[in-house]
């Protein structure tokens, strides 16, 4: 069949102002089980330009595609455009099957197919099986009925979903489609060739805020030194520069983890690796530390989320701020960038409530800040905890966690704005952030230093021009209840767990490179 993957233009801030893009690996890891199963495939990336959703629909149905397939990650904001091309799809082709997916069709899958009948299917869950499945049913003509982890309108026009799917027990098997993009069009990092990957999937931690955690089920990992021959491979054959993994928490596994910068260290290639991870995992590594940045480990981005132990124990976050502030420590230690995110609006701030996190911050002294709202999911167990909370933000678009979405009683929208990014300013304009910005002794973290400033400021600003002048905000919404409508944490995870088969305990990576070289020789 003729496939065509779609990356809608994203209208989040952190999207549109970078010159900086990165491709987009949920629709890749789809491509390449798709392009393996033999049917033709590309991709149009809309996010270049962006290109305009007429000029989109356009390029997707030349040649007259079979399917249309409409994803993207950080899919509540996404939402609204992908509905939008969706629409236009079906206005001009009315027999292309559009096929939607994502983290929030996984979970809202009913209300859309009930709202709308653009989208044809929506695939629930990991994606990479389900989709040659669902393409080969219909291909072959098959029920529809016999594909997990799907859902869609039934003979009568009611939304209908089969059995979930269960997940991928071997990461390694299903390939991403590097065919389907031109390596050298991304960049990130201030113009450094770079791609996103995933070490693993999933988290073990109980964060109940987490719109990730259910959707990937249970944390699992690819062989770690398969994982490094890819990132190698990526840049002897297509001159890759960075890194940027997607992982949730892909250090879990110490001896896992270290497995992978160690093979690595032996792969001995200049690529830079930036990602997120939680505090306590580097302080339980301090001993393999100095090893993480030989690797090339050059930044992690550490969910703290908060300063206050309190605000951490209601959203079951699991750390404390005695170890935030030593995994900073460590990390700087060793040559290793932190950004500290921080998020207002879990509870019902006060300025004294800020003014105490802002000193937390300063405390800690990060290399980068990076400050969000608390942006509330129907299928985790915290909006259950806030569904009675007021909702200011209607418009979906805007539910990118850069902008406030539930109503504060002690502090009006634009109190909460100002002490946000005056917390911002103060926190990345302190005398030691600037002496680390123009006067670092490494230039590499210097120029990514340099290159983070320069790209906060502008979004800085137009968050401060959008907050003025464009958005909205309702003075007395509905409830996060009637907005969205009843919780679903009890249906948070989307598969049916499938356990790895047993693996031996990973040997020395030495001797793993030299049975893998053997392997390839042979």
């Amino acid at each position: 069949m003729k496939i065509v993957l779609i990356n809608p233009p994203h209208t989040a801030i952190g999207s549109r102002v970078p010159d900086d893009h990165l491709p987009p690996l949920g629709l890749l890891a789809l491509g390449g089980p798709l392009l393996d199963a033999g049917h033709e495939v590309r991709l149009v990336d809309a996010e270049f330009g962006p290109m305009p959703l007429a000029v989109l629909v356009h390029d997707a149905l030349g040649g007259d595609p079979d399917c249309i397939l409409i994803g993207h990650s950080g899919s509540t904001s996404a939402h609204p455009t992908a509905l939008r091309i969706a629409g236009m799809v079906k206005a001009r082709s009315p027999r292309t099957l559009v096929i939607y997916g994502g983290v929030f069709p996984t979970y809202h899958w009913h209300d859309i197919l009930a709202a709308t009948d653009v989208f044809d299917f929506v695939v629930r869950g990991e994606g990479e099986a389900t989709i040659v499945s669902l393409v080969e049913a219909l291909d072959r003509r098959r029920p529809l009925a016999d594909v997990a982890g799907i859902a869609y309108r039934d003979d009568l026009g009611h939304p209908f979903a089969t059995r979930p799917a269960s997940t991928i027990a071997d990461l390694d098997a299903c390939r991403v489609g590097w065919e389907l993009i031109d390596v050298s069009r991304y960049s990130y990092w201030g113009g450094k060739r770079a791609v996103v990957m995933q070490f693993s999937r999933g988290c073990p931690h109980l964060c109940n805020y987490c719109g990730q955690r259910g959707f990937w089920t249970r944390w699992r990992h690819r062989d770690p030194v398969k994982f490094a021959r890819e990132i190698a491979w990526l840049h002897r054959e297509h001159g890759v520069e960075l890194i940027n993994l997607a992982d949730e928490n892909p250090t879990s596994s110490k001896k896992a983890w270290r497995a992978f910068v160690d093979a690595m260290i032996a792969e001995n290639v200049p690529v830079l690796i930036v990602g997120s991870t939680r505090a306590d995992d580097i302080v339980r590594d301090a001993d393999i530390l100095h090893l993480y940045r030989k690797a090339g480990v050059i930044r992690w981005l550490l969910g703290m989320e908060n300063t206050d132990e309190e605000t951490l124990s209601l959203i079951r976050k699991g750390g404390s701020t005695k170890s935030d502030r030593e995994a900073i420590r460590l990390l700087r230690q060793h040559g290793i960038l932190s950004m500290a995110t921080w998020v207002a609006g879990f509870e019902d701030e006060g300025f004294r409530d800020l003014w105490r996190g802002f000193r937390q911050l300063i405390a800690y002294d990060p290399d980068q800040i990076q400050a969000l709202y608390v942006t509330p999911h129907r299928w985790t167990p915290f909006f259950r905890i806030a569904r009675d909370r007021k909702v200011i933000q209607t418009d979906v678009r805007l539910w990118d966690y850069k902008h406030q979405v539930l109503k504060m009683t002690r502090l009006r929208p634009w109190m909460l704005f100002f002490s946000v990014k005056l917390i911002e300013l103060a926190v990345q304009s302190r005398p030691k952030a600037l002496a680390r910005i123009l006067f670092h002794r490494d230039p590499e973290q210097r120029h990514s230093m340099r290159w983070y400033t320069k790209m906060g400021r502008r979004v800085w600003f137009r968050e401060v021009w959008g907050f003025l002048v464009r958005d909205r905000r309702l003075t007395d919404g509905p409830t996060l209840a009637e907005f969205w409508g009843a919780p679903q944490d009890a249906e948070e995870e989307s598969m049916i767990f499938q356990r790895p088969a047993q693996q031996p305990a990973l040997p020395a990576v030495e001797s793993r490179l030299a049975a893998e070289e053997k392997r390839l020789a042979g």
